[in-house]
This record gives C-alpha cells, structure tokens and sequence, in this order.
C-alpha cells in the first residue's frame, strides 16, 4: 500500500471501521453479475472498503487500483489480498485525490461522494477510459431518518438519481442498465438494505 496521503475524512471512516472487521468478504452481487462477461483490462474501485469488490477482479485478471480514506480499511483489504494471493494496488486517497489515470472499468458501490457542486461526478467520469465501463450501486429506499441517527446524511452524497442526471443525453455516454434490483443481503451492516440501484455506462 502506497504511503498514507491525509485525508480531512480519514479519521471520521477509521473510526466507523472500528477494530472488527465490518463487510462480508464476498464480493458485491451485482458485480458478478455485471462484470463477470467483460475483458479484464484496468479497473478503479472508488470507496473499496475491505476490498472484497477489487480482490474479486484482481483474481479475475484485471489489474486494480483500489481506493478509501480509511487506512483501517484498507489494511484488511491488504490482509485479505494476501491471503488469496491478489494483486492490488491499495491507494488511501479520496476520488478527488486521483490523478489523471483512466480505467477500463470504474466501480463504486454505495459511494459516500459528497455532492458539493457537482465536480465530483465530472471527476468520477473522468476515470473511465473510452470504451470503458463505470458500474455505481446504491441503495435503493434508503431510511433517512436510521441514516441520520447514524451520523450520515444521504442527502449530502451523490444519489443514483444524480449521475442518471447527468448521463442521460449527454454525448460520450451509453446508460446501458439503469434500474432497481433486488439483492441478498449479507449479514451484518446494510442488511436492511434488500434493494439496490445499479447503474452501468459505457463510455464510448
């Protein structure tokens, strides 16, 4: 893992990642499903968490950068890659902390991208190559309210409506899936969570 790069958020998600490990370990399900038929090439996983998402593809050929600020995180993912001998490139940096590299395929699922005035999806589009893919999954019929008394606000973050926004019409971009599906919830956090909303866009 490349050397740590402050973020002003670090210490907030270390702090929500805690001492125990907090995901799964398995990959996210509309992944597989919407990736598993592509060519491996480059991939970005924008807020990798653990790095269940970005091992997955490492072990499927790609070669992967992964991406959070919580350097807690991204130990485990470290942990976790070297386990099933996986070569990923852990970056604890913010989207917003890239450089000007591009990507065959970008993935983010339930990203926290504050939404600001609009620059971090422009960002966000920005790393995928022409050609290439951008796959976002967010829950579908978030309680705001359960999120709120959690400390986050959904309102404050980039939503699927958002990015559909800014795709729909706009040359460049094929919006290739956009729709609500049902998921089978891990345990453990966001298993309330039984709906998703995938978002996939080729970049032509």
């Amino acid at each position: 893992m490349n050397e740590h790069a402050h973020h002003p958020d670090a210490e907030d998600w270390d702090e929500r990642y805690g001492d125990d490990q907090m995901w799964s370990g398995h990959p996210n399900e509309q992944l597989v499903v919407e990736v598993s038929d592509l060519e491996a090439g480059t991939a970005l996983d924008v807020g990798c968490g653990e790095g269940a998402d970005a091992i997955w593809l490492a072990e499927r050929g790609w070669r992967v950068v992964g991406i959070d600020v919580s350097a807690r995180a991204l130990d485990r993912a470290a942990r976790a890659a070297a386990a099933a001998s996986a070569d990923v490139e852990w970056r604890p940096i913010g989207l917003e902390q890239v450089d000007a590299s591009t990507y065959d395929l970008v993935i983010s699922f339930y990203p926290a991208l504050v939404r600001s005035d609009g620059a971090v999806i422009e960002t966000l589009l920005r790393t995928v190559a022409p050609g290439g893919t951008l796959l976002v999954v967010h829950h579908a019929h978030v309680d705001r309210e359960r999120a709120r008394e959690h400390g986050f606000d959904p309102d404050d973050y980039v939503r699927h409506q958002d990015l559909l926004a800014v795709l729909t019409g706009r040359d460049g971009w094929t919006i290739e899936v956009a729709e609500e599906r049902g998921r089978t919830a891990p345990e453990g956090p966001g298993a309330h969570h039984h709906t998703d909303l995938v978002l996939r866009v080729r970049r032509d």
